[in-house]
C-alpha cells in the first residue's frame, strides 16, 4: 500500500510538471502545390508505375526535386521537366511502387550486429545452414562466436527440423556457436557453453531452463524470454566505428528490397542514448539510407517509469538530426515495451502468459502510460494475445478519463488473437495496429498449440481494415523476423508461413494492393506522415523502388523472391543493381568490418534457397 501511495505521489508530481508544453509533429510538406517547372533532378520514364494516388490510375513517369515528386503521369508531363543537368532513368517497362515502410522493427539494435551475425534467412536446408556455420568457424578469430540470431524457421528448411546439439558440435567443434530461435528456444555447442561457463548447476531466470545434451545445451523460454536476452546480450559486440560501418550494411541490405522508412520499436538489450551512436553519427553526417522514427524501450524493470521521465525531461519529442532528409532520423515516442510487467511473450512454443499473475502490472502500466500522455507522447505496446490487449485497454481508457484526452499517436503491436471485441476498443481511442508476419516463421508451432481454427485469422487483419483502424506492416527483425519486406506481404497476400503451411482462410487474406497500401501509407500512419510518403504523387517524398520482377503479375509464391534493380529515398539512389549501373551511381560501400565478418561472405538475406 505504501508504495503505492508513493507511486501516486510522484505521478501526480510528474504530470503536474510535464502539462505545461504539448509537442506537436512538424508540418508535412505534401500536398503543397508543384508550380515550379524548372528542371527536375531526376526523370524515370518508361515504367509501370504504380502510384497509390487516388486521383490517378497507374501511369509510366514521373519527375523528382528537392526530394519530392514534382510531377507525375505520361512523358508528356514529365519530359518538360528535363533540363541539361537532369538524370532520366528509364524503367524499362518494370513494376515501380512507392518506398516500403517497415512499421515496427528493431532497426538501430540491428545495425549494431548486422556485421557479427550470421543469417539463415532465405536459406532452404538445414544442411547448408550447418555448412555456412563451418565455414564461418574456419574464419573467426579466438573470443569471438558464430551466431545466427533470429529470421529463420526450422519449416523453412526441406529437413524441416531445428538443428541439433550433435550438428552443431561437428559444424564447429572448437569456435562456439549461438543460435536464436525466435524468442522461443536457443542452441549452443559444447564451445558456447564452455566459454559461458554453465553447467547443471547454473541458475536460470523463472520461466526458463537450460537443456544440457550432448556436451551442448538448449535454451527454453516458458514463456520468459530473459534467458535469451541474457545470453546474446553476453556475447562480444563492435567498438564504435565498426558499429557504423555494421549500420550502413544493414540499411543497404534493406535497401536491396525496396525498404525506404523503418518504424524502429527499440527493443531489449538496446540502451538509449549510448546503443544509439552509429545510427545517430549516419543521421548528422547525412549518410542515413533509410528515414527512421524510434521509439524509447525502457531496459530496466521496475525503472521504466524513471528511464521515461529521464528521458521527457533531457528529449525533444520529433527531433530531426539527419542534416539533409525530413523526417530522417528523429525520436518518435515510448514503446513498444512501456513496462516490462506488462508484456505477454509470444512463445508459440509454451503457455499463453497471465497478466495477473504479474503483482501491480496495472499501476505500474497506468504510471507510465499516465506520464506519456501528459507530456503528449506517442506510445506504442507490444501485446500478442487479445486476453492481455483486453486488460491493457482497462488502463489507457482509464488514463483517458482522468486526462481527458490520451496520446497524440498511439498503436497496439502485434495482435496476433485480437477479437471483435478488442478491435472495436483500440478503434474507439482511436488507435491503430502494427501487424507483424511473425506467423511466418512461428505459425506451425501456433497451430500444434491453438489449432487450425484459431490460425485462421491470427492476426485478424481483414477485419482490423474494415472497422477502419490504421493497419501497418512490418517484420519485427531480425532477432524474430526476417528483415525482407516480401517475405511479410507474400504472408499477407496467401496466408502462407515460409514453410507453406497456409494459415489464413482467404476471407483474412489481403489483396496484393491492398497489401501494398498496408506496407507503404498504412505503415507511415504509425509515425504521423501518412500525408507525405506512401505515394507517387506531386508533394509527396520521393521515396520509390524498381522491381525486378512485377509485383501483381508473378505468380503468388513469387512475391517472396522480389527485389529491387532501383530503390530512391528523398530523390537519392541509396540501391541499385549492376544493370542499373549506367543509369544512376550510388555510393559504394566499404567491405564489412571486421574482415571476418559473415557479411563479407554471405551478405544479408540468401538469395541461394538450397
Amino acid at each position: 500500500m505504501r508504495s503505492r501511495l508513493m507511486l501516486g505521489l510522484s505521478l501526480c508530481l510528474l504530470v503536474m510538471a510535464g502539462c505545461s508544453m504539448t509537442p506537436s509533429k512538424s508540418a508535412a510538406p505534401a500536398g503543397r502545390a508543384v508550380v515550379d517547372e524548372s528542371p527536375a533532378d531526376l526523370v524515370v520514364i518508361n515504367g509501370l508505375v504504380t502510384t497509390q494516388d487516388p486521383g490517378m490510375l497507374d501511369t509510366t513517369a514521373f519527375a523528382v526535386r528537392d526530394g519530392l515528386f514534382v510531377a507525375v503521369g505520361g512523358s508528356d508531363v514529365v519530359m518538360p521537366y528535363v533540363g541539361s543537368g537532369t538524370k532520366v532513368v528509364d524503367a524499362g517497362g518494370r513494376r515501380v511502387i512507392p518506398g516500403l515502410v517497415d512499421s515496427h522493427q528493431h532497426t538501430t539494435r540491428g545495425g549494431r550486429f548486422f556485421n557479427l551475425e550470421l543469417r539463415w534467412d532465405g536459406v532452404g536446408s538445414l544442411a547448408h545452414g550447418l555448412e555456412m556455420i563451418s565455414q564461418q568457424a574456419l574464419r573467426t578469430p579466438e573470443g569471438h562466436w558464430v551466431r545466427v540470431i533470429g529470421g529463420w524457421s526450422p519449416f523453412q528448411f526441406k529437413e524441416r527440423r531445428m538443428p541439433t546439439i550433435a550438428e552443431l558440435n561437428e559444424a564447429s567443434p572448437d569456435v562456439p556457436v549461438f543460435v536464436l530461435y525466435l524468442y522461443s528456444q536457443g542452441f549452443l555447442n559444447r564451445a558456447g557453453v564452455e566459454a559461458l561457463g554453465i553447467d547443471e548447476t547454473t541458475a536460470t531466470p523463472a520461466g526458463t531452463r537450460y537443456e544440457f545434451v550432448d556436451g551442448g545445451a538448449i535454451l527454453h523460454a516458458e514463456p520468459n524470454p530473459d534467458l535469451l536476452y541474457g545470453t546474446v546480450g553476453r556475447l562480444p559486440g563492435l567498438d564504435a566505428e565498426t558499429q557504423v560501418n555494421s549500420a550502413k550494411h544493414f540499411y543497404r541490405d534493406q535497401n536491396r528490397f525496396g525498404l525506404t522508412s523503418a518504424i524502429d520499436a527499440g527493443g531489449g538489450g538496446h540502451n538509449y542514448p549510448e546503443d544509439y551512436s552509429a545510427s545517430q553519427r549516419l543521421a548528422r553526417e547525412g549518410a542515413m539510407d533509410l528515414r527512421v522514427s524510434y521509439y524509447l524501450f525502457p531496459q530496466k524493470r521496475g525503472r521504466e517509469l524513471e528511464d521515461f521521465t529521464r528521458w521527457i525531461a533531457n528529449n525533444t519529442i520529433y527531433q530531426q538530426l539527419h542534416e539533409t532528409l525530413e523526417h530522417g532520423f528523429e525520436l518518435e515516442g515510448g514503446g513498444e515495451f512501456l513496462v516490462w510487467a506488462a508484456g505477454d511473450f509470444e512463445n508459440f512454443m509454451a503457455d499463453r502468459p497471465e497478466l495477473s499473475e504479474r503483482g501491480d502490472w496495472e499501476a505500474q502500466l497506468k504510471a507510465v502510460t499516465t506520464l506519456l500522455v501528459s507530456n503528449q507522447w506517442p506510445l506504442r505496446i507490444h501485446a500478442t494475445y487479445g486476453e492481455s490487449i483486453a486488460q491493457i485497454l482497462d488502463v489507457f481508457e482509464e488514463v483517458r478519463r482522468e486526462q481527458g484526452r490520451f496520446a497524440p499517436r498511439w498503436a497496439i503491436d502485434h495482435a496476433e488473437t485480437a477479437t471483435v471485441a478488442e478491435l472495436r476498443r483500440i478503434k474507439a481511442m482511436g488507435g491503430g495496429v502494427a501487424v507483424q508476419n511473425r506467423m511466418s516463421f512461428a505459425g506451425e508451432y501456433f497451430v500444434e498449440r491453438y489449432g487450425a481454427a484459431a490460425a485462421k485469422e491470427s492476426p485478424p487483419v481483414r477485419k482490423m481494415l474494415e472497422m477502419g483502424i490504421p493497419v501497418g506492416g512490418g517484420t519485427d527483425s531480425t532477432r524474430v523476423s526476417s528483415y525482407n519486406p516480401w517475405v511479410s506481404i507474400h504472408w499477407l497476400v496467401t496466408g502462407e508461413t515460409v514453410g507453406g503451411t497456409v494459415m489464413f482462410v482467404e476471407e483474412n487474406r489481403l489483396t496484393r494492393a491492398e497489401a501494398l497500401k498496408v506496407w507503404t501509407v498504412g505503415s507511415a500512419w504509425f509515425s504521423q506522415e501518412e500525408n507525405v510518403k506512401g505515394r507517387i504523387a506531386a508533394g509527396q517524398y520521393a521515396d520509390f523502388a524498381i522491381l525486378d520482377r512485377d509485383y501483381f503479375a508473378v505468380v503468388a509464391d513469387e512475391i517472396q523472391r522480389i527485389e529491387a534493380v532501383l530503390t530512391v529515398v528523398g530523390g537519392r539512389a541509396v540501391y541499385a543493381t549492376d544493370e542499373m549501373a549506367d543509369q544512376v551511381s550510388v555510393a559504394e560501400l566499404p567491405a564489412a568490418e571486421p574482415a571476418w565478418s559473415p557479411v563479407n561472405y554471405y551478405g544479408g538475406y540468401q538469395r541461394a534457397r538450397r
